[in-house]
């Protein structure tokens, strides 16, 4: 059963019980998909209305891409842990000869490689998520004006998690250009996305 069909309880079953997966990267994907969702209401908040009809070219963007977010996103939740259970399965390959273990080795680098994949997708769709929600901000619904502030804070923890989820993957991968190319792009994702959500933060406070 996919992760994204369960419901909340169930799903919330699963991740506290002793399997390691679904774990943290699932999460982030979660955390992720859950800001873009709250961008999306806040927009069809909006849309449509007299009142807000000078923002109205703005709104419909936001609602589109908005949307589109979301969706990339929770089909992340169920990849991630596609692939940390591909890379369990490849533990279990033979290795009883030097060929053996010269291919479980091999695919054990690629299984990695892929989990690390994963999560900077993640990192790079909230980010862009995040952006879409600074287009809101200001051209809103101002009664929604509280749920952008939640929507920059699940942005921003599902890009932190996700992070955290790419260190933990190169950390074994052997190939070090992938390592530092990975590294330097998650680097680049976070400096630009954690001001971003902080200054939504911090106005949409301010507007309260």
């Amino acid at each position: 059963m996919k992760l994204t069909n369960m419901t909340v309880c169930e799903f919330n079953e699963v991740l506290a019980s002793n399997s390691p997966a679904p774990g943290g990267g699932s999460v982030a994907a979660l955390a992720g998909s859950l800001g873009a969702a709250l961008t999306s209401m806040v927009a069809n908040l909006t849309v449509g209305r007299e009142k807000y009809k000078e923002h109205e070219a703005t709104m419909q963007e936001v609602l589109k891409d908005a949307c589109d977010l979301k969706n990339k996103l929770e089909e992340a939740i169920d990849r991630d842990t596609e692939t940390y259970n591909k890379v369990m399965e490849i533990f279990k390959m033979p290795k009883s000869t030097d060929e053996e273990k010269a291919e479980r080795s091999k695919a054990i680098q690629e299984g990695y490689k892929a989990s690390t994949l994963v999560p900077f997708e993640v990192m790079e769709l909230s980010l862009k998520a995040l952006e879409t929600t600074k287009k809101a901000v200001g051209s809103s619904n101002p009664n929604a004006a509280s749920d952008l502030g939640v929507a920059a804070l699940s942005l921003k923890a599902g890009i932190q998690s996700a992070w955290l989820n790419v260190l933990i993957n190169i950390g074994s991968i052997k190939d070090e250009a992938f390592v530092n190319d990975y590294r330097k792009k998650g680097e680049e994702v976070l400096a630009k996305a954690l001001p971003l959500a902080d200054e939504i933060y911090k106005t949409i406070v301010s507007s309260l």
